[in-house]
């Protein structure tokens, strides 16, 4: 029921997005976890307007990577949350150039908005 559910939720996921624009897909452990170009925008203007400090990292961050245990995480709004409710329990960091959505508990960078 669960595996139905969420096809039936990705099915109608992509059919929005494909009348729309791109929708960039991200695999993490959980699943597939899908932004499409308005919720990343969205995502960005957040943190833009919420001017979190940056993270200092020296380390390449890349999708699938392990963040440093001194990054600091902040957490998704519900207005982020509720429009794509598969990053509820995910986090965020800027490095002020580039916005990561994290996964707190095992500090694995699951997307990059750009």
């Amino acid at each position: 029921m669960t595996r139905l559910l969420s096809a039936a939720t990705a099915l109608a996921l992509l059919s929005t997005a494909a009348l729309a624009q791109t929708t960039v897909t991200t695999t993490d452990t959980t699943g597939t976890i899908e932004l499409a170009p308005a919720q990343r925008t969205v995502i960005k203007k957040y943190v833009t307007e919420h001017r979190v400090a940056p993270a200092r990292i020296k380390e390449r961050v890349t999708v699938g990577s392990t963040v440093p245990a001194d990054v600091e995480f902040h957490t998704l709004p519900d207005t982020i949350v509720t429009e794509n409710p598969r990053l509820k329990g995910y986090s965020y960091f800027s490095t002020g150039e580039d916005t990561y959505i994290v996964d707190p508990r095992t500090r694995r960078v699951i997307t990059t908005i750009d």
